[in-house]
């Protein structure tokens, strides 16, 4: 009974070539509890997470892998027609690459989602964050090359002329890079935003003629609140091709200021003055101590002029309240010592 032929293969032919495919099955579940039941559970214990990403992205590769190459095994040992051999033969090579290609895929996708989350974990990242919005591109721009190498890989295997795809293609793709290729500048441009990190969302940055808050890095523009509440978007690469000043990242706020005093001051009194400007710090906690400067500086039209130089410590929390308070304690502590603010005056001679 056995010997008994269907379409040109015994029956035991046959029957070997449905067992195959059966063990691949049977190979396939024994794995899947193996590797839920035991590797699973050893892979937990580890202080890292590189292993339990290897395991989890590989079962599925792996299995698909067992059953095509059951299939191709069971189709091969039978005697078909060509067409049918080579259909089997080249779906095969093809599957398998893009099976190879997709594990691909899923290992660099959670390697990834792992180092977003890390990211997130040490900077105390939200979800406005210029990390979690390029990231998502970057990620999209890896996975869409990996898979064209794959499928090119894939059709070449199956002795499709890879170039003469390729040559059709590349007449549309220029088309549509000239349109395109301000967008694509943007985003190039958010991507170098990302990578050097000039500034973060938050921050108080100047250029040009704008001066004001970052509100939102986007993938195409960059948005700002300017001093006057007012929000600007710009392109990114306008931002990328300019001098950019951050001021939030700045140490200090640097203060300067000329005092003028009354020509009848006499030097005593312009040491005192001297005296009391460099104690504000000793007064004023946001002022720092370190690079306070004060000189007499100059002989004015009609004042002699202090040069006044103080920093606000970055962590001040008004920065024009503290340069009110500084204002109000130089004003308060000249009235108490008697010096006298000089004001624009001219004196006119007549000669008799």
């Amino acid at each position: 009974m056995l010997d008994k032929i269907f379409y040109g293969n015994t029956l035991e032919d046959w029957g070997i070539s449905l067992i195959i495919i059966v063990s691949a099955l049977v190979l396939n579940k024994l794995i899947i509890l193996l590797n839920k039941h035991v590797i699973q559970k050893i892979t937990a214990k580890t202080s890292n997470k590189y292993d339990d990403i290897l395991f989890k992205n590989l079962q599925t590769p792996v299995l698909l892998g067992i059953i095509l190459l059951a299939i191709w095994i069971s189709a091969t040992r039978l005697s078909l027609p060509i067409k049918i051999h080579d259909f089997i033969s080249k779906s095969y090579q093809i599957l398998t690459v893009l099976n190879i290609t997709w594990f691909i895929v899923k290992m660099i996708n959670s390697l990834l989602d792992e180092y977003i989350r890390k990211t997130a974990e040490k900077n105390k990242l939200d979800n406005l964050t210029a990390d979690n919005r390029l990231m998502p591109l970057i990620k999209r721009t890896v996975i869409f090359v990996i898979w064209a190498i794959g499928t090119v890989m894939a059709l070449n295997n199956a002795g499709v002329s890879v170039a003469a795809l390729l040559g059709t293609l590349g007449i549309g793709g220029i088309a549509i890079a000239l349109a395109a290729q301000d967008t694509v500048k943007n985003i190039i441009s958010g991507i170098t935003l990302y990578i050097d990190r000039p500034f973060r969302i938050g921050d108080r940055i100047r250029f040009d003629t704008i001066d004001g808050y970052v509100e939102d890095i986007g993938i195409r523009s960059t948005k700002i609140r300017t001093l006057d509440k007012r929000i600007i978007t710009l392109p990114n690469y306008k931002i990328v091709d300019t001098s950019i000043e951050n001021v939030t990242e700045e140490p200090g706020r640097r203060i300067v200021m000329k005092l003028g005093l009354t020509y009848n001051t006499s030097p005593d009194k312009m040491k005192e003055a001297i005296t009391i400007l460099k104690s504000i710090p000793q007064t004023i906690q946001d002022v720092e101590p370190a690079n306070l400067s004060a000189i007499f500086s100059d002989f004015g039209d009609s004042a002699l002029i202090i040069t006044f130089i103080y920093f606000i410590n970055k962590s001040a929390i008004d920065l024009f309240e503290t340069i009110s308070i500084v204002n109000f304690q130089i004003l308060t502590q000249f009235n108490q010592a008697g010096l006298d603010f000089a004001f624009p005056t001219q004196t006119i001679y007549i000669e008799q």
